[in-house]
């Protein structure tokens, strides 16, 4: 590891505390059997390794934060991606496609839902911008859970740029999903969509609700009026 990179990594442990991590391990589902088995957790609160992230982002090129994303602690893969994100922006043409190379190749530490969440719009949804977006269908025809999320959530770029087709259209490739972790995903998208554009996600669910999961429909709907929601909900 490079020396700056274990810099890094010893300031996470320096903020860490060890009943947050026994807090974060329980609601991050660690436990035998759940989507985030075997993962370890030191109890870093995320502004604290934002802050650390800011620190480093310029002192770390993009290659030197690989052994952070490969680190077995949480919250050291989770730094990793906060100074990607940090630096994708103001880096260069050539830089951003290492990122971004960097960011698909290894997918399987991107293993937890706020790891995701906190990257996957700031540098797969905006390396896709203004680019063929097919990707975003074999990432939604992934085997792994967590590059099927990563498909719907990149698309919030579009969404917040009023784009709503990609969105929709890998909604409708996950819209039968059985775990609940891409259910809420898709949900929280098309509810994004529905902010901006109410009746086009009315026009979407009226012809796919009965088909949706619970859990999807009602992360789709939750901005709706009681009544709205209500009928929706009768199937």
């Amino acid at each position: 590891m490079n020396p700056c990179a274990k810099e890094a990594r010893e300031r996470l442990f320096a903020a860490a505390t060890p009943q947050r991590a026994a807090m974060l391990a329980r609601f991050f589902k660690t436990g035998v059997g759940e989507y985030g088995e075997g993962d370890v957790f030191i109890g870093v609160y995320v502004p604290d390794v934002r802050r650390i992230a800011r620190e480093f982002a310029a002192r770390l090129s993009p290659a030197e934060v690989l052994p952070l994303l490969a680190d077995p602690v949480h919250e050291c893969r989770l730094l990793a991606l906060l100074i990607w994100t940090l630096q994708y922006p103001k880096a260069d043409e050539k830089t951003r496609d290492e990122i971004f190379s960097h960011y698909l190749m290894h997918t399987k530490y991107i293993d937890n839902w706020d790891l995701v969440d906190l990257s996957a719009r700031q540098i797969v949804g905006a390396h896709l911008l203004s680019r063929d977006r097919s990707l975003l269908d074999r990432l939604a025809a992934s085997t792994l859970l967590w590059e099927q999320r990563i498909a719907i959530v990149a698309t919030f770029e579009y969404i917040r740029k009023n784009d709503f087709v990609d969105t929709l259209r890998i909604a409708d490739k996950l819209l039968t999903h059985k775990h609940d972790l891409i259910q809420k995903a898709v949900g929280w998208m098309l509810r994004e969509v529905g902010k901006r554009d109410k009746p086009l996600l009315v026009s979407f669910l009226e012809e796919r609700y009965t088909r949706m999961p619970r859990t999807m429909l009602r992360y789709a709907i939750e901005r709706f009026p009681a009544d709205e929601r209500a009928r929706f909900l009768r199937k």
